[in-house]
């Protein structure tokens, strides 16, 4: 098979297409055909030696997300599941090439009504988001501001708000990404304007009422996640998710606010139950993934630097060309 491999720690250059053995399942795995492999921000940083989780063995194939159909099955798990069609997540590695095994544990089967791009634009994403809209619990009428909101979690979290009847402010970094927040039916505003605080203010104002948010996901962290907290009312929400920006909100800022969000992981058990509700969710039309780009698997390290460099709308994918599996 073709794989992408890392021998070392650096910039996207480092990531290489290979051809290496197919792999063998063990007890309890299966071997599926991959169709689509989805590419996060996090395994950037990990490829960049950045990682929030510490630094892992190398060689190795990155990747934690794929989705397929499953073409062979380890002792322990039952061959009738050969030819089905689904998302797993690998562990962490293995995930950006022709074929990966995945633990049975780990593999969710596509429901009808959902392809095979949205499942595994869904795999990472969607469980995120859902979690993360779960924990927030919004009301109707509220209002939420969500930073990113042209990425592959945020635009989930506008529908997941909108369907909630918040009314919703998305913050994103350039005109182009601010159009994507509006056809998803969100007021916009560009983060990259030094009085975008103002203009944010100036939109609720406009809604009527307080110039004040009742909450913000925040998944940039720096300025901007720093900027935006401090539009919160006085026992608003702070959703604390993740730190494109490199650095992490400052807290100072603000008093008399709630933070809620990432405490701790979810478990194996939580995750899969996530990445089911997102899926059945999009199978009954209640959330779209926004995919902006496809990239070859040959062509990993552009999918990269693109991401790194800002340069993406929604989700990020690699696609193998498989014959057998489709969209």
């Amino acid at each position: 098979m073709r794989a992408v491999v890392m021998k070392e720690f650096g910039p996207p250059g480092v990531l290489e297409f290979a051809e290496l053995p197919d792999p063998v399942p063990g007890a309890d795995q299966v071997v599926i055909d991959v169709a689509y492999a989805s590419v996060t921000f996090v395994e950037t940083q990990v490829r960049a030696g950045n990682g929030p989780f510490g630094s892992p063995v190398l060689p190795r194939i990155p990747g934690n997300g794929v989705g397929g159909v499953i073409v062979a099955t380890g002792p322990g798990v039952d061959v009738s599941l050969v030819g089905k069609s689904v998302v797993a997540t690998t562990g962490g590695t293995g995930g950006y090439a022709e074929r990966a095994v995945a633990r049975l544990s780990d593999v969710v089967p596509i429901p009808e009504g959902v392809g095979m791009r949205d499942s595994v634009a869904l795999l990472a994403d969607g469980r995120t988001a859902f979690m993360l809209f779960k924990q927030a619990g919004i009301k109707a009428g509220e209002r939420v501001l969500i930073e990113a909101a042209a990425g592959g979690v945020g635009s989930l979290l506008v529908q997941l708000a909108l369907q909630a009847g918040a009314f919703v402010v998305g913050a994103s970094g350039s005109a182009q990404k601010a159009e994507v927040i509006r056809s998803l039916g969100a007021h916009s505003v560009d983060y990259s304007r030094p009085d975008w605080i103002e203009l944010t203010r100036e939109i609720l104002l406009r809604q009527g009422g307080t110039s004040f948010l009742d909450l913000v996901f925040d998944g940039v962290g720096g300025t901007i996640g720093t900027q935006a907290s401090t539009l919160l009312r006085p026992g608003g929400r702070l959703s604390l998710y993740g730190v494109a920006s490199g650095s992490e909100t400052d807290l100072t800022k603000t008093h008399s606010i709630q933070v809620i969000g990432l405490s701790s992981a979810p478990s194996a058990s939580e995750t899969i139950s996530l990445i089911k509700e997102a899926l059945d969710l999009a199978a009954i039309g209640k959330i779209q993934p926004l995919i902006g780009q496809i990239y070859t698997l040959a062509n990993a390290a552009q999918a990269h630097a693109a991401i790194e460099a800002r340069a993406t709308i929604g989700k990020t994918l690699l696609t193998t060309n498989r014959p057998n599996v489709s969209p």
